[in-house]
């Protein structure tokens, strides 16, 4: 038999273990501190600055999501013992994939790199030096929070979806908005990215909002063809490679799924909008181009109960009678689900390969992962994905609001879910065995 070729690469990254101190470290003896700042060398205006504006001030600045500003020194200087703590356990920036397991190459990867955690680290442990404000790099012009964030890469929308209009509550419980409202788009096009964008008022609200395609029969009923988005807190948006096409239908209608949840203050009038860029294509293009789709693929193939202070694991399996390739995959549970993994399983070598782990999944993040285009996972026809979830009931987990209860599957924030959103474009031998033969080529290139 021939040896299955690698098909894609991963790459360890190491994890710096840093231990929390529980002092800050401002408190110590002004000789102590000098050595200590001679030692490390680290300022904010050259050191840090640089890492904050590159990957903390899209969250936190003035009207952005952040709980607090940190664009400038003074607003830095109080929070450095937390902002130590947060980074050195990988909490912050919220990207929630594990280093050391899978495929690490991933467009949008937010995650620090050790060298970055290490020089917050030695900066703080330092005494948060100043600096040279000269050394400082140029401020970033951000959009404003109610801008397309894609828009900075593709322009403005080619075309804007809004849901519409709902009056949400301050408080109260679990709120489901599922309005269906036509595109107006009247020929068939590839998407090139896709963004969903609640009303800023509103984004502490919404827990997820979905959206799917149906289109009009003959008949006047309403046809279902496939999702086109799904948001929840965190994503930035779907990017399809260049040479797949999902296909946006003409005359189709957008059916949403919004899930609002109160959060303390009433918004009249929100809308949940989806911004969709396509590429300049061609019935040409359309037809060369490979079909993706997104969806999501279930784990627990049933029902389930997972007891008072209790733990779970549930396992899910699919497998394509053709070839494919996993552009992106993106984790979803609540508030007891603690990791998720996925695997390939090779029936014909009995191998099975780790592709992705998050191993502390957040409930307040929901991040797809895309996967470099180079390193996409290619599944050949038969192999089998194994999705894995684990779940926390106990008061260990956080975020656990009652261990006391019992919690099964459903559409609450108080339920529990266990599926991954992926998309999948779907090939055929030929495109799989030119994908793999062209990655095998550049590995060995890269490697002489």
């Amino acid at each position: 038999m021939r040896e299955r070729p690698h098909r894609h690469a991963s790459r360890t990254v190491p994890i710096r273990a840093a231990v929390i101190t529980a002092l800050w470290l401002g408190s110590l003896p002004a000789q102590a501190l000098a050595q200590a700042t001679e030692g490390a060398g680290m300022t904010f205006s050259a050191d840090v600055a640089p890492i904050l504006r590159e990957n903390c001030e899209v969250c936190h600045r003035p009207g952005a999501i952040g709980p607090m500003s940190l664009t400038d020194y003074e607003e830095v200087r109080p929070w450095a013992p937390m902002i130590r703590d947060r980074v050195s356990r990988r909490e912050m920036p919220p990207y929630h994939y594990d280093t050391d397991l899978g495929i690490q190459r991933l467009k949008e990867d937010r995650r620090l790199s050790a060298d970055e955690i290490d020089t917050i680290v030695s900066w703080v442990d330092a005494g948060a030096p100043r600096g040279d404000p000269s050394e400082l790099p140029p401020p970033v012009e951000w959009p404003s929070p109610g801008e397309w964030r894609l828009a900075s890469r593709f322009g403005p929308p080619d075309l804007v979806v809004p849901s519409t209009p709902y009056d949400l509550p301050a408080a109260g419980q679990d709120i489901y908005h599922r309005p269906i409202v036509p595109t107006g788009l009247t020929e068939d096009r590839c998407i090139r990215a896709i963004e969903t964008k609640p009303s800023v008022p509103g984004r502490a609200f919404t827990h997820h909002a979905n959206s799917s395609l149906v289109i009009e029969t003959a008949g006047g009923s309403l046809r279902p063809v496939g999702f086109l988005s799904e948001y929840a807190l965190g994503k930035l948006g779907e990017i399809v490679p260049e040479d797949a096409c999902r296909t946006l239908p003409a005359n189709a209608f957008v059916s949403w799924d919004i899930h609002y949840y109160p959060s303390g203050t009433a918004v009249p009038g929100d809308r949940v909008e989806v911004g969709v860029w396509f590429h300049d294509d061609s019935e040409a293009r359309r037809d060369s181009a490979y079909r993706q789709n997104l969806t999501l693929y279930f784990l627990e193939g049933g029902d389930y109960d997972i007891p008072p202070h209790g733990k779970l694991t549930t396992q899910g399996f699919h497998s394509f009678d053709h070839p494919v390739r996993i552009d992106s995959w993106q984790p979803h549970g609540h508030l007891r689900m603690t990791g998720m993994a996925l695997e390939i399983f090779y029936p014909q070598t009995g191998e099975r390969e780790m592709i992705s782990m998050v191993s502390n999944w957040h409930p307040g993040w929901h991040l797809s992962h895309i996967y470099e285009d180079d390193v996409a996972p290619l599944v050949p026809a038969g192999a089998v994905l194994v999705l894995t979830a684990w779940y926390d009931n106990t008061a260990d987990n956080p975020h656990n609001p009652d261990p006391d209860q019992w919690v099964g599957i459903g559409q609450r924030t108080a339920d529990e879910m266990s599926h991954a959103w992926m998309a999948v474009t779907h090939l055929d031998e030929e495109a799989y065995e030119r994908l793999a033969a062209e990655r095998e080529a550049r590995q060995r290139e890269a490697a002489q």
